[in-house]
């Protein structure tokens, strides 16, 4: 990317145009908060050129107006000759786009591009947003939402170009001046009453979709429960098996007695763990002002068992103070803390370092936080056996696992629950990994 000073007349009277639009850093400000993505922009393409007009940049992308990027390494180039919009929610799980280059080269997952087209049928740029985190981009009438901000920006491009014009052929005549005011006044109330009605249409789409999520936890917390009596009954036979005839089975048999229970038992353990996490959104969110330390201390009376059988060692020095919901956030270290000891070397002594410190939003170098906010930084860090870096968002996400499950028992739940919990409290979570050498986990937390 690179500031053109040498641009043509007619790309720096585009980017004017789009400079008097007013109501275009407001559309940008209401995608990056509708679909939560950290930079959203208006571009000038032509067959030759790819010219940013006006952006919001959360996520320190480095675009300003009037910077280029080289066209080829752009999907807006496809999109300037198909005047399609494009939409990918998750790049790496997109079959069209899990290859292309302009994803690899950005380093974004979720992206949408809608083509900006004036009313004469001729192609001026995209309307475009960008995010290095996946998002739902289609769902929640999202793209009826860029269509529609297209149609405006097109909508008063049209009456600025018209502006123009009209000024420099009626400069002298105050009739043809006053005329265009009134035409202004008319599409403006035109243009709120629409909005005003696009609006109220994305907040009921809003509604459903919140109204639908409710009824989908319900469902899973509801199947969970109906799950446990059958697998109760499982559980309790077989312990009546053992208890009575095992002695009478051959070797083969007591293999798949033992297999039978070890199924129960896994079953019984993911049934608990999407209890948990559906039931974090569910909770009702009642915070406390209290110091990270006495939840650590609290967690590590619980885990007493555990942290002798590995020989850990807990390690921390003075912490925060932040608003949290007890419960949740007992369960967030735990997780951790669990994770640390599950995924410790062979005869190594767990080793596992808390430490905190106090940062504003706009110094911790992480797009996603508020940058007029107070952070704790919450570190975790252990001696474990670490993973590659390229897996740092994945281990997130439900069920996914980087080791099997007959060498690390678990569920691939933990950290998805400490993922939930931790946007519960409004603030973010990342992850850094070395092979042999441990993990560390980087929780940064509102302290109002």
């Amino acid at each position: 990317m690179k500031h053109n000073n040498e641009l043509s007349a007619d790309i720096l009277k585009d980017i004017e145009d789009i400079g008097k639009i007013t109501i275009v850093p407001n559309l940008l400000t209401v995608i990056c908060q509708t679909t939560g993505m950290g930079f959203a922009a208006v571009a000038r393409v032509t067959d030759n050129k790819w010219i940013t007009c006006s952006v919001k940049d959360d996520i320190l992308f480095g675009l300003k107006p009037g910077d280029e990027l080289q066209l080829e390494t752009t999907i807006c180039n496809e999109i300037r000759v198909s005047h399609e919009a494009v939409v990918i929610d998750h790049v790496a799980k997109d079959a069209d786009f899990v290859n292309h280059h302009t994803p690899a080269m950005y380093g974004f997952q979720s992206y949408i591009s809608m083509p900006i087209i004036r009313k004469d049928g001729s192609f001026f740029g995209t309307l475009c947003a960008i995010d290095p985190k996946p998002r739902e981009l289609k769902v929640g009438g999202i793209m009826e939402m860029f269509r529609l901000f297209a149609e405006l920006i097109a909508f008063h491009l049209q009456a600025v170009e018209h502006l123009g014009s009209t000024i420099s052929e009626l400069k002298n005549v105050r009739t043809g001046y006053q005329q265009y005011e009134e035409e202004q006044k008319i599409f403006t109330a035109a243009l709120e009453k629409q909005v005003q009605q696009r609006t109220i249409e994305l907040k009921n789409s809003n509604e459903d979709l919140h109204k639908m999520n409710k009824e989908l936890q319900a469902f899973a917390y509801v199947s969970s429960h109906d799950l446990q009596e059958p697998l109760r009954k499982i559980r309790t036979f077989a312990s009546r098996l053992r208890d009575t005839e095992l002695a009478n089975l051959t070797e083969h048999g007591k293999d798949y007695f033992r297999r039978m229970e070890q199924a129960a038992g896994k079953m019984q353990q993911l049934i608990s763990d999407l209890l948990a996490f559906s039931g974090i959104a569910k909770l009702e969110r009642l915070y406390e002002t209290k110091n990270i330390a006495v939840v650590i201390d609290e967690v590590k009376e619980d885990m007493k068992e555990e942290l002798l059988e590995k020989n850990a060692v807990i390690e921390m020095g003075a912490l925060c103070e932040v608003r949290m919901i007890p419960f949740q956030f007992r369960q967030l270290i735990q997780n951790i803390i669990s994770n640390s000891l599950k995924f410790s070397k062979d005869g190594v002594a767990a080793q596992i370092t808390i430490s905190s410190s106090m940062v504003n939003g706009s110094h911790a170098g992480i797009g996603q936080l508020d940058t007029d906010r107070q952070y704790c930084h919450l570190k975790i860090a252990d001696n474990g056996i670490g993973f590659e870096q390229r897996y740092s968002e994945q281990i997130f996400h439900l069920f996914q696992r980087l080791h099997g499950s007959s060498e690390y028992p678990g569920t691939g739940l933990g950290l998805s629950i400490v993922e939930r919990i931790v946007e519960n409290h409004q603030g973010y979570i990342t992850a850094e990994g070395e092979v042999a050498k441990g993990a560390t986990f980087h929780i940064y937390l509102p302290t109002q």
